[in-house]
């Protein structure tokens, strides 16, 4: 599933791209990729004719803030790629693939397409003057993000007091921390030094403040970039992140480690694979 620095990357794009564009068209391919409204037609009609003034990330959740003509509110627009959406931008005519869910089209006929193989995917229309966690009901369940202030060592220590669950299992908590998934965390307990085993509540305020610290850096790395290439995640163009090759530990299993040279371990971790170095991490 993509990450925060994959879904950042693909804000980014959809920013650089649509900004400022009005929706002239929408076709549903697929109606179990519109969360709300129930009925397709609606969200078509919701959002055809729409301008689409910027775009926000939360967590792993994409929003688009939409006006009408006359400058007044139409709402919002929210999208969840979950494991397999990715959209492009499409300035001649292509052919619809199988796994083509919505299509969008400016007045110039250029396409926005969200094509999504595995159907997990969802978007949603929310409409003008409604808070926008009360129809995505996932918003209001998530914690701060990583770069937020409020994501400090003290906080962790709060939220971490007492908890003898596994500091990976609580980093993919998206209550505690919003955005990280099994890549990033894996990383960051590498640069922070910690086994990903570690019960969180015995991790004291200094180990803290140094996994915040090396969460931030290597989901800045992540984000300049592009994401990463270890899933099915694509950018607006159709191309992968680049952050695979820097990888320290995920998915490179058996393998030397770049920092000791000794053998990178893996292991079940709340039924979700860690990778780890047994030398450097403690």
């Amino acid at each position: 599933m993509p990450e925060l620095p994959e879904v950042e990357t693909v804000r980014l794009g959809l920013e650089s791209r649509t900004q400022g564009m009005t929706i002239a068209k929408v076709a549903v391919l697929r109606q179990r990729a519109i969360a709300s409204p129930q009925e397709p037609a609606l969200f078509e009609l919701a959002l055809g004719g729409c301008r689409i003034e910027g775009w926000q990330r939360r967590g792993k959740y994409l929003m688009a803030k939409l006006s009408h003509g006359d400058g007044s509110e139409a709402g919002h627009w929210g999208v969840h790629l979950r494991m397999t959406g990715q959209f492009l931008w499409i300035q001649e005519l292509t052919p619809v693939c199988l796994h083509t869910r919505v299509r969008f089209w400016n007045p110039a006929g250029y396409e926005l397409r969200f094509i999504d193989t595995r159907s997990f995917g969802q978007m949603w229309w929310v409409p003008p003057h409604t808070a926008p966690e009360t129809v995505i009901t996932g918003l209001g369940r998530l914690g701060p993000e990583p770069f937020d202030p409020q994501t400090t060592a003290e906080y962790l220590s709060r939220r971490l007091q007492g908890s003898k669950r596994p500091i990976k299992n609580a980093l993919l908590d998206q209550s505690l921390i919003a955005g990280v998934g099994n890549i990033y965390a894996d990383e960051s307990l590498f640069a922070a030094g910690i086994r990903p085993d570690t019960p969180s509540g015995a991790l004291s305020l200094d180990r803290l403040a140094q996994l915040q610290r090396c969460l931030v850096e290597v989901l800045r790395a992540s984000i300049g970039a592009g994401g990463t290439t270890f899933s099915d995640f694509r950018d607006l163009k159709g191309l992968n992140g680049n952050y695979g090759s820097q990888a320290w530990v995920y998915r490179r299993s058996g393998q030397a480690c770049r920092r000791c040279g000794n053998p990178i371990q893996r292991q079940r971790l709340g039924g979700r694979s860690s990778h780890w170095c047994s030398q450097c991490q403690t």
